[in-house]
């Protein structure tokens, strides 16, 4: 199936196209791995491939730390459904949820086992967080913690620094801002765009051609959205757009349909994991 593309930009916007306040990878990356005696890989449980960071995974392996891998936002899929091999090349791994607050004690409970392998007798542990943006590093430490410590956001790159949070007299968990690969920093990619729209990198109020965006992820996730907005728009995303424009009243002078807002509202809506994957 073609989807067809072919809409017109009507705003000029100023595009950050990756939070200045990000510190450079590798260096706080290879930073927190090099203080860290255990790493937490906080994954999407959507998009387990696609925010995987193998780039730190190298490092840690390099470096001869533990790496235990976190599957969160398991309430967004059926996780009976994710691919067993590919679960069996993420071992060990918990599933979670922290808008459900599933997978919690698993993950405690991983968490001691590995500290006590340490054999650090009286000795701080220090557990380290890494991912790629608003996979939910921060929401994670929060509920381990017991109390609001990490500072979050529904902004994907909200986390500014590294931040150093007590999970137990014996165990610090670390904190930091997401880290993407070096491969994937070029502001001029298509390709790296739509990942980050798709995945949450990149938010729904930055994203430059949020048109281009939807069209790719209805040509990747057919029917989905015509049902999530019962409109029949056999795949079409300007008829998706055009409908569901007027019926939110998103329109622009002339009674043309406002379709960089309702891109921008469905996107928010996939961002936040109102509209599920059907797998």
């Amino acid at each position: 199936m073609r989807v067809r593309y072919s809409f017109s930009s009507r705003r000029t916007r100023t595009i950050d196209p990756f939070n200045q306040h990000r510190t450079p990878f590798p260096k706080l990356a290879e930073k927190v791995i090099e203080n860290a005696d255990i790493l937490l890989e906080v994954l999407d449980a959507r998009f387990i491939e696609e925010t995987r960071n193998l780039e730190v995974e190298e490092i840690i392996k390099r470096k001869g730390k533990k790496l235990i891998y976190v599957l969160n936002k398991i309430d967004t899929i059926d996780k009976n459904k994710i691919d067993k091999e590919l679960l069996s090349s993420l071992y060990p791994f918990v599933f979670l949820s922290c808008k459900e607050k599933k997978g919690i004690r698993d993950l405690r409970k991983k968490i001691h086992i590995e500290v006590s392998r340490l054999k650090l007798g009286e000795h701080q542990a220090k557990v380290g967080m890494v991912g790629y943006p608003n996979t939910g590093k921060s929401s994670i430490i929060n509920i381990l913690a017991g109390s609001h410590q990490a500072r979050t956001s529904a902004e994907p790159g909200y986390t500014r620094g590294i931040q150093n949070i007590r999970l137990t007299k014996n165990i610090l968990l670390i904190d930091t801002p997401g880290v993407i690969p070096s491969n994937e920093k070029s502001a001029t990619s298509r390709d790296d765009l739509k990942k980050h729209a798709e995945i949450g990198v990149r938010s729904f109020s930055k994203l430059k051609d949020p048109e281009f965006v939807v069209a790719s992820l209805m040509q990747k996730n057919p029917p989905l959205f015509e049902k999530f907005y019962n409109i029949p728009a056999k795949g079409d995303p300007e008829a998706l757009l055009e409908q569901l424009g007027r019926a939110k009243k998103f329109l622009l002078k002339g009674n043309q349909v406002d379709t960089d807002r309702t891109a921008r509202f469905i996107l928010k809506a996939w961002q936040e994991g109102r509209i599920r994957i059907e797998n």
